[in-house]
């Protein structure tokens, strides 16, 4: 399907070099951010406390986040808890970790609100919760990535194939970089979202190979950038289709989904559109610096007249 079709190839792989560089050097900034700032981690990751209270009436989740925000909290969670009366509340832990204070400072705060708040529970999630949850995930997040490369490596070439793992690299720590940079809460939502970004952006990637390795052998006489340069041109249409779709439905979630979808929907953000700028320059130009050629792809033909030599058979 195509909204469009391009009749002149654009050429892309014109400036990739200085392009490439820019990557690198925001690649090289997002590291130093990630080392130097470090990451604003949520109550998951660090633990806290947890209150669970019940209204008479339905809660009003917008209200109870104002009350707290109020009394000085910046980093909570507020979701209802089974039933639309029910409230979960996770606050981040403190210097003394006194429960019972916050729980009362709380609680004391919702009352003002509403006098027939009813406190039901109070616990500590410690710390090694949080590194549990951090171990898991970083786990998680390395099985994506070496689960990709596998595939990759036995999908395409190994110069196509490395292009592609270090544009999804690039893509993963330039949406991590951000996050480090501006300190916006790291959750488990917003792993999630890196981890939906590294399979959405292999798919690009993917995608744009597979046409390159089409016209490889489609046109015989045409120098390899100018088949890059081709097979990006003809992948326009697509990626407009698929990555305004997805950025559209995006865009509604961090809109209309509130704080809980607020930084996973900033994440998927980032990861889509630098992954476009991955497939088009950064996988693309890799595999051209790394001297990607027609005969990397296309078989050599053995004459049936002959006996195939050695080479060949390799």
């Amino acid at each position: 399907m195509e909204l469009f079709r391009i009749s002149r190839i654009i050429p892309f792989m014109r400036h990739v070099k200085v392009l490439n560089l820019i990557s690198f050097a925001a690649f090289i900034a997002a590291v130093f951010f990630i080392v130097v700032r470090g990451f604003n981690l949520s109550i998951e990751f660090t633990g806290g406390t947890v209150m669970e209270v019940h209204y008479e009436q339905t809660a009003q989740v917008e209200e109870i986040r104002n009350a707290l925000s109020d009394i000085g909290y910046s980093d909570f969670q507020v979701q209802s808890f089974g039933t639309s009366q029910d409230v979960l509340i996770r606050l981040p832990a403190t210097d003394t970790n006194d429960t019972s204070a916050q729980s009362e400072s709380v609680l004391a705060a919702l009352q003002a609100q509403h006098s027939d708040v009813e406190l039901r529970r109070v616990e500590f999630v410690g710390p090694q919760v949080g590194q549990e949850l951090v171990h898991n995930g970083l786990l998680a997040l390395l099985f994506v990535v070496v689960g990709i490369m596998v595939y990759l490596a036995f999908r395409f070439e190994w110069k196509l194939a490395i292009a592609c793992a270090i544009a999804n690299l690039h893509d993963v720590v330039i949406i991590l970089g951000f996050f480090a940079l501006f300190q916006w809460e790291f959750s488990l939502p917003v792993l999630a979202g890196v981890l939906a970004v590294l399979g959405y952006s292999v798919n690009e990637s993917v995608v744009v190979m597979d046409r390159i390795r089409e016209n490889f052998r489609k046109q015989r006489r045409m120098p390899v950038p100018e088949i890059i340069n081709l097979s990006i041109t003809q992948n326009i249409s697509r990626t407009i289709i698929t990555h305004g779709s997805t950025q559209l439905m995006v865009l509604s979630m961090f809109f209309f989904g509130g704080p809980t979808l607020h930084y996973f929907s900033l994440a998927l953000t980032i990861g889509i559109w630098f992954g476009i700028y991955s497939s088009v320059f950064v996988a693309s130009g890799i595999s051209l610096g790394l001297g990607l050629k027609r005969e990397d792809l296309i078989p050599k033909q053995v004459n049936k007249d002959e006996e195939p030599t050695a080479e060949a058979l390799d």
